[in-house]
């Protein structure tokens, strides 16, 4: 091994053991990188090409990992999140759950290159009808009658292949219902959607269960404060219902404003959200 080559794989040795010994204070690029004397900036591009993803990704994998075991022992959310290093159980579902945006490719026409997979499936706040590509979840919708349901689905992507299937994809996701998080791994997320969408689906991830947000203040986190509308139209179109959660989001006034699927099931939602995540409820 050169010498050079040697220096990188004992630097990113060393970072990978300080992620792994620290992850429950869940310490930042900027801190990680300074133990092995290397700027930021450089840390992050020598550790992903090294260990094949990011330190903030790897930090992630070893906290779904401990909080899993966490779990399995029958500790609560709300206890495993801070023995984790999250700042409460809100923090888990930001944990658990990524988007990746589909390529031009991915959807062009339709979805003729797509094959997805649906089922229809019960949750706390009605029947859901869930659906995935082999690389992740890409709608979750309520709904009072399933022809409609799929209609509604298939208008998406007019061309892709569907086939009537509860994959490990969905299952996985369905997982979030309960609180046996113990079974789920992380849920990916594979969307067809605007950057600006994308970014206002992320941003709605950043919001801690059993907490809420506004329109406005999610168009300044986008350093867009004037976007509130766009914010709100890019909420509206939201293909996963609950995972991404909108129904976190509400009026500056504290009203809660719209929701596609109902006002009762948004109050629903609220309310089941604050209990999982504050035990002395």
């Amino acid at each position: 091994m050169k010498a050079q080559e040697e220096i990188n794989f004992n630097r990113i040795t060393e970072a990978i053991n300080y992620i792994q010994a620290n992850f429950k204070t869940q310490p930042g690029l900027e801190e990680i990188a300074e133990k092995v004397n290397l700027s930021p900036f450089h840390f992050q591009r020598l550790f992903s090409e090294w260990a094949g993803t990011t330190p903030k990704r790897f930090l992630q994998y070893i906290s779904i990992g401990y909080a899993k075991e966490m779990l399995k022992e029958n500790h609560s959310l709300f206890d495993t999140a801070l023995e984790t290093g999250l700042s409460g159980a809100s923090r888990l579902h930001d944990l658990f759950v990524n988007i990746e945006g589909m390529t031009p490719g991915e959807y062009k026409n339709g979805g003729e290159n797509l094959h997805i997979n649906y089922s229809f499936a019960e949750s706390p706040f009605g029947n859901i009808i869930v659906a995935s590509t082999p690389k992740g979840i890409c709608h979750i919708a309520f709904y009072d009658d399933e022809k409609p349901a799929l209609t509604n689905l298939q208008k998406q992507f007019p061309a892709a292949k569907y086939q009537l299937i509860l994959d490990k994809e969905q299952q996985n996701a369905l997982y979030i219902f309960s609180n046996d998080w113990s079974k789920l791994n992380q849920v990916k997320l594979h969307l067809k959607g605007t950057d600006f969408q994308l970014k206002v689906w992320e941003a709605l991830l950043k919001i801690p269960m059993g907490k809420l947000s506004t329109y406005g203040s999610i168009a300044k986190k986008l350093q867009n404060p004037n976007a509130s509308r766009a914010v709100g139209t890019a909420i509206g179109d939201n293909p996963v219902a609950f995972l991404i959660p909108c129904h976190r989001v509400i009026q500056t006034s504290g009203a809660l404003g719209g929701y596609h699927w109902g006002l009762n099931r948004k109050t629903a939602m609220i309310g089941w959200e604050a209990a999982q995540t504050n035990p002395e409820l």
